[in-house]
């Protein structure tokens, strides 16, 4: 077992941990600390607790984060390493506490390129994501994923 040193929480050691696994330490009642190896941490519990994540929160923002990281070559080749842009996940559990759609909106500042260039750089975006969006093509069999790129200006 060890102690997360900021918040003393224990995290038990698992035989089975590699490169990639997580944890997840109960902290309270339906809350918990999740931590990677690198030993970053992330306050998970039932949606709307103050200052936590709740797990459906954590599998919109995978798929956000691993959109962007799936797509940031391609926008900052054509927008520069310095463009500035945002992944959102939108969804809501239904009824029997299942995703049956989230949608991502990638947040862009296109006024730079020509229609043919946003169109260009949508395709090569979507194809960036389908190839190497690890988590999206994990869980797309089972929830309907979509992107859509805004463009937001300067």
């Amino acid at each position: 077992m060890t102690k997360t040193p900021a918040t003393g929480i224990h995290h038990r050691e698992s035989a089975n941990a590699s490169e990639g696994s997580v944890s997840a330490a109960r902290t309270g009642e339906r809350t918990f600390e999740g931590r990677n190896a690198s030993g970053a941490t992330v306050a998970i519990g039932p949606l709307g607790t103050p200052g936590h994540f709740s797990p459906g929160e954590l599998l919109k923002l995978a798929l956000a984060a691993c959109s962007g990281m799936s797509a940031d070559r391609v926008i900052s080749r054509r927008l520069g390493d310095d463009v500035a842009f945002t992944v959102w996940a939108h969804g809501t559990s239904e009824p029997d506490n299942r995703y049956d759609r989230i949608e991502e909106e990638l947040l862009i500042p296109l006024s730079a390129l020509t229609d043919a260039e946003r169109e260009k750089l949508a395709q090569l975006v979507s194809a960036s994501i389908a190839r190497s969006c690890t988590v999206g093509r994990s869980v797309e069999e089972d929830i309907d994923v979509s992107h859509e790129i805004v463009d937001v200006g300067e």
